[in-house]
C-alpha cells in the first residue's frame, strides 16, 4: 500500500510539474508577440491589405528574393456594358473588344519589385537619370547587351545613373512559368526588373506607362530625369547628362517642365482595321492627335512625369502610348519638343556607300532606335573608342528624317 501511494504522489506531482511549465512557455510567447492595441484604445487593429496599404500612400518593400512583397489587387472585371453601350462593338476587331472591356482597368499586382532602387523615396534625389525600359519578357538577350553597354548603372559626370526593365506577362501555362522563373533569376541577379501581371501587348503599352508613372511617385519621387525607352534602342547617356545639365533650374539641378524627343505633329488616327495602330472611333472620335514624340525614346524631367501621371488620373487609357503621353501633356497645358539627337525613324545618310552603322554617325547624338542587340554591343564600344577619328565630311553630313 505504501509504494501505491507514493507512486501516486509521484504521478500527481509530474502532472501539476507540467501544468507549471505550459504556463510559463505560453507567457513567454505571449511576452514575445509586438503589442498590437497600443494607442487604440485597447481594440486590436485589423492587418491592412496591400490595396489598402497602397490607397493610403503606404510604402511596401519587396521580399528578398526581388519579387514583390505587395499582395495582388482585386481582379479587375471587364465592363460587359461595353457590348451594349458602344455603337459597332461586335464589328471591332477582337483586340479593341478586349481594350474597350478592360480600358478602366489601371491597377495590376507587382510579380517583381525594386522599391530601394533609388535609395527610398526620401534618397531619391540623389539620382540624376533614370533609365525606364520597356522590354518583354522574352527578351533576354536585350536586356543583358544593355546592362553590359548604355544600361549600365554607374556615375556620369559625377551624376548618377540608375535602370529598370518594365515588363510585363507573356505566354500561357508551363512557357509562362519558364519565362517568369527566368525574370525571376535577373532580378535575383541584378535588381532591375519591375513586372506587372497584365499580358504584354501593343496596346498595353499605355498601361505599362501609366503602371511606371504610379510606381515612381511612390517611390523615386525626386529623381531628376527620365530616359522612357524601348529595349532595341542605342543611347548615350554621357551626352544626356551633358544635355540635361544645362536645362537645370536652380542650385540644386532641378528642373521645370522637360519633354523631348523626335516631335511629331499633325499625326491622325488609323482608321484602317488592317493597320496593327487600327484606333476605330469608338476609340477616339476626334481625327487629330496632339503633338507627341515617338514612342521609342524620349527624355522627360521628374516633374513633367509627375504632371502626366496626375493627368493619367482622369485621362481614359489610348492604345496607343506615345500618343496617349502628347494627351496628358496637352490636358495639362505643356508641350513637347523636338531634339535634333533623338531619332525613332532613323538616319538619312549622303551616300548610298557609306556604312549606315559607321560610329561617327552615332557618337554625338542622344539615342536612335531599332538597333539588334549584336549592334548595340559593338556600337557601344566603337562609340567609346578613344581612337575614332570623325574628321571627315562623309561621317558627318548626315540628316535627322
Amino acid at each position: 500500500m505504501r509504494w501505491k501511494l507514493c507512486w501516486r504522489v509521484e504521478r500527481i506531482a509530474l502532472v501539476l510539474l507540467g501544468a507549471l511549465c505550459l504556463i510559463l512557455i505560453l507567457k513567454k510567447d505571449d511576452a514575445a508577440q509586438p503589442p498590437n492595441d497600443v494607442g487604440t484604445g485597447g481594440r486590436r487593429q485589423p492587418r491592412k491589405t496591400a490595396a489598402e496599404n497602397i490607397s493610403a500612400g503606404e510604402n511596401t518593400t519587396a521580399a528578398n528574393d526581388g519579387t514583390s512583397s505587395q499582395p495582388s489587387w482585386p481582379t479587375c472585371q471587364r465592363k460587359t456594358s461595353m457590348a451594349r453601350d458602344v455603337p459597332g462593338f461586335s464589328t471591332l476587331p477582337a483586340h479593341i473588344q478586349d481594350f474597350l472591356y478592360y480600358r478602366h482597368c489601371l491597377h495590376f499586382p507587382l510579380l517583381l519589385d525594386v522599391p530601394d532602387k533609388c535609395g527610398g523615396p526620401e534618397r531619391s534625389g540623389d539620382v540624376f537619370l533614370l533609365l525606364a525600359i520597356k522590354s518583354s519578357p522574352e527578351n533576354y538577350e536585350r536586356r543583358e547587351v544593355l546592362r553590359k553597354t548604355w544600361g549600365e548603372e554607374r556615375i556620369a559626370t559625377g551624376k548618377q545613373i540608375r535602370r529598370l526593365f518594365l515588363v510585363g506577362t507573356a505566354g500561357s501555362g508551363f512557357e509562362q512559368q519558364r519565362l517568369n522563373r527566368m525574370l525571376q533569376l535577373e532580378q535575383h541577379e541584378h535588381g532591375d526588373i519591375l513586372q506587372w501581371e497584365f499580358n504584354e501587348s501593343l496596346f498595353n503599352l499605355t498601361l505599362k506607362q501609366v503602371l511606371f508613372l504610379e510606381w515612381m511617385d511612390r517611390n523615386c519621387p525626386d529623381v531628376h530625369f527620365l530616359l522612357n525607352g524601348d529595349d532595341d534602342i542605342f543611347a548615350n547617356p554621357d551626352n544626356m547628362v551633358e544635355y540635361l545639365l544645362g536645362t537645370v533650374n536652380d542650385k540644386e539641378g532641378n528642373s521645370t517642365h522637360l519633354f523631348v524627343g523626335y516631335l511629331i505633329t499633325g499625326a491622325v488616327p488609323i482608321r484602317k482595321p488592317s493597320s496593327k495602330y487600327y484606333v476605330p472611333v469608338q476609340v477616339q472620335q476626334s481625327n487629330l492627335y496632339p503633338q507627341y514624340c515617338g514612342g521609342g525614346g524620349f527624355l522627360l524631367s521628374g516633374y513633367t512625369a509627375s504632371v502626366i501621371y496626375n493627368m493619367s488620373k482622369n485621362m481614359p487609357l489610348h492604345p496607343i502610348d506615345d500618343v496617349y503621353m502628347g494627351m496628358c501633356l496637352a490636358k495639362a497645358g505643356l508641350k513637347p519638343a523636338n531634339h535634333l539627337g533623338i531619332n525613332t525613324w532613323g538616319l538619312h545618310f549622303p551616300s548610298k556607300i557609306v556604312d549606315p552603322f559607321h560610329p561617327c554617325f552615332y557618337r554625338d547624338i542622344l539615342l536612335a532606335h531599332r538597333f539588334l542587340p549584336p549592334q548595340i554591343y559593338v556600337m557601344w564600344h566603337e562609340t567609346r573608342d578613344p581612337h575614332l577619328k570623325c574628321g571627315s565630311s562623309d561621317y558627318t553630313d548626315f540628316e535627322m528624317y
